[in-house]
């Protein structure tokens, strides 16, 4: 078993508050969730209104899996419009 473990930081331009922040990343997280049923929290910058740190956990019984489907959430984020990904890392841990 894979445990598979992507962490991003993400630049917001249009938040003019910390409500308009969270409202955007709620709605990325519940785009994300219900479109690859990865495990997504908000972890770090939560003060900022223009910078998020997002973490998503995946597990599969190949690694291979585990890091296509964390690659493809990177993607379905970078296509957003609403944000960019300033830093990404990818880990896949075998358990």
């Amino acid at each position: 078993m894979y445990i598979g473990v992507l962490q991003m930081e993400l630049f917001l331009g249009e938040p003019q508050s910390l409500k308009d922040k969270r409202r955007i990343i709620k709605s990325l997280i519940e785009r994300i969730k219900n479109k690859f049923n990865v495990a997504v929290a908000e972890t770090g910058k939560l003060d900022s209104w223009n910078y998020c740190q997002l973490s998503m956990v995946c597990i599969s019984n190949e690694a291979g899996h585990s890091d296509s489907m964390l690659n493809s959430v990177a993607n379905f984020v970078e296509v957003q419009g609403n944000v960019e990904i300033t830093d990404i890392q990818t880990e896949i841990i075998p358990y």
